[in-house]
């Protein structure tokens, strides 16, 4: 019977995910969305070769990410904010100070099973829970963060 596992061994569940800017524990999360990157390509036909367009690489891209969890008492999350927008922006004569991010897979055990290191990072959207008394759903708040790439590690 052949092997059917997996190269690098058994794939993990995970249940949570940190992220942390500059060593600080930004905060947990229940998802994170847009952890992709992709690449341009730049078509260059050849004279004589009709069988194909060779493609060369061109730009790399990164959409932003978004986080979700529920709303926490923690204050690490509106600090970094404050500090790169508003009046923390003024303050820094309006220059944006750009930070190491790395958001790591959290398992069920609690171990870290991957992170993500990503360059550049700067929050750029916040939204709050929408408040309804008459609904027992769990008030959430989502996060999306700028950033200029990442490495796994």
């Amino acid at each position: 019977m052949p092997n059917t596992q997996p190269l690098g061994g058994d794939p993990q569940l995970a249940s949570r995910f940190l992220l942390e800017v500059d060593g600080v524990e930004i905060g947990v999360f229940k998802s994170v969305t847009g952890l992709s990157m992709s690449i341009d390509t730049q078509d260059l036909p050849e004279g004589g070769e009709n069988g194909f367009v060779r493609k060369l690489p061109g730009r790399m891209s990164w959409p932003n990410l978004t986080f979700k969890r529920g709303v926490t008492d923690g204050d690490a999350l509106f600090t970094w904010i404050n500090k790169t927008s508003g009046a923390g922006f003024a303050s820094a004569n309006n220059k944006l100070t750009r930070h190491t991010g790395a958001v790591t897979v959290i398992g069920y055990d609690g171990s870290r099973l991957r992170s993500y290191v990503l360059s550049d990072v700067f929050p750029v959207r916040w939204s709050g829970p929408t408040f309804d008394a008459d609904s027992n759903a769990v008030i959430e708040e989502e996060l999306e963060i700028a950033h200029h790439g990442f490495v796994s590690k």
